[in-house]
């Protein structure tokens, strides 16, 4: 009875999960006709579906050979990840598959059998997925290669030492993210669905990247505390505690969520950015392949803002909080009103003793500049009281299918998954 009265307080969720489950979800996230693929593309998009069903379900929506592209730089960056996230692979062997990794695109027998982690089979059949490499126009290898190699060479820069500096956090995130919205930038613009600008302006791809990346590091403290992995920047956090894991402890709360808030705050001012960039867009498909991460990041900012459980547990958005978002997220004057209604939620939290509440404020001013909301804001929450009333009482009526519907749309809305 709590979730249902939880659910209750957000009728527009009820709403837009019940508009998603009945055909909604085709005007973000139409699926791919296997039939219409050869056996090695089909095997592709199985793995792509086995190793991440929220990116397959984006990657698939995306317009003509883009998709196909995009969907072997997903694997391609996978299969690098694979190797870089297996600690059973010894360090002298590690560094050098890592650095070397863009090379094996073009051995059409390599493959690695020793992985024990749990995507190991895009590094076992990686045969396949090197193959519909190369059958990719030479415009999309060169990118996928020349981002695999950037990458590979920054992992292994990255494997035995810890981000210490903001510099260094800001280095890291660039090499597992940034790159990536390089890449993609890369190929939007190589595909001709968007101009060369795109493509060509890295600062503000590599911004793209590095905001989803920080947000994932802030929600995950716990998670990668517990696996013994450390991404906080020592700058920061040693100005709160002694040691990382220190913020864990609930007699260092207090200092804890105010480091946790200066990170937040750090993340922010990629915000600008991201409005830039996504300001640029004009093919449809590949809007909303990069709005829907940026809006489910910013509201996940918002509601570890200032909150202690960031120390406790997870962080998640609501499934429905994230739907109404995929399926507002599609112009970007719904988008600069997304971004201005959290970054108003935050500035609500700020605590006026917070050592970074002047930063806070500051960065949030420079994103309200940019995203003042008209018409858009009210257009996102439209629903007449007779549609949220029919949806309450379905909800309470039918609670148990909402339950059943729920679970089977979390593959659409895992919101920040890796």
């Amino acid at each position: 009875m709590e979730l249902l009265r939880k659910w209750l307080g957000h009728p527009e969720d009820i709403y837009n999960l019940l508009r998603f489950k009945m055909g909604g979800y085709r005007a973000v996230m139409p699926r791919v006709d296997p039939d219409s693929l050869g056996c090695g593309l089909r095997t592709c998009y199985r793995y792509l579906n086995q190793t991440s069903r929220s990116f397959a379900a984006v990657i698939q929506a995306l317009d003509g050979e883009l998709r196909h592209a995009v969907c072997i730089f997903y694997l391609v960056l996978r299969a690098l990840d694979t190797v870089e996230d297996d600690m059973s692979i010894p360090l002298d062997v590690k560094v050098p598959m890592l650095q070397e990794f863009h090379s094996y695109l073009y051995q059409p027998e390599w493959k690695y059998m020793e992985s024990k982690e749990k995507d190991r089979q895009v590094l076992e059949d990686f045969p396949t997925i090197s193959m519909e490499f190369r059958n990719l126009s030479k415009v999309y290898q060169d990118v996928i290669s020349d981002i695999c190699h950037k990458m590979g060479v920054g992992m292994a820069e990255f494997l035995e030492k810890k981000v210490d500096s903001q510099h260094e956090w800001d280095k890291y995130c660039h090499y597992v993210a940034g790159l990536v919205g390089i890449g993609l930038s890369r190929l939007f613009s190589a595909s001709e669905l968007e101009d060369s600008i795109v493509g060509q302006d890295t600062e503000l791809a590599n911004s793209m990247g590095l905001f989803l990346q920080k947000t994932n590091i802030i929600r995950d403290y716990l998670e990668d505390q517990m696996e013994g992995r450390e991404f906080w920047p020592r700058e920061v956090w040693s100005r709160y505690a002694q040691k990382l894991s220190d913020l864990a402890k609930p007699e260092n709360i207090e200092m804890a969520v105010q480091c946790l808030n200066e990170l937040i705050t750090n993340a922010l001012h990629h915000v600008p950015d991201v409005l830039t960039y996504l300001s640029r867009l004009k093919n449809q498909s590949v809007f909303n392949f990069c709005a829907i991460p940026q809006v489910m990041a910013i509201a996940t900012l918002a509601a570890c803002y200032n909150n202690k459980q960031v120390f406790r547990g997870v962080v998640k958005i609501r499934k429905g909080q994230a739907v109404t978002l995929m399926m507002d997220a599609t112009n970007i004057q719904a988008v600069k009103a997304i971004m201005y209604q959290y970054v108003e939620e935050i500035y609500q939290k700020i605590p006026s003793t917070d050592p970074s509440s002047n930063k806070t404020q500051q960065v949030i001013a420079s994103i309200r500049a940019m995203s003042l909301p008209g018409s858009s804001m009210a257009s996102r929450h439209h629903y007449s009281p007779i549609y949220l009333s029919c949806a309450m009482l379905l909800a309470a009526l039918s609670w148990q299918y909402l339950s059943t519907l729920s679970k089977a749309t979390e593959e659409y809305v895992q919101a920040g998954e890796n």
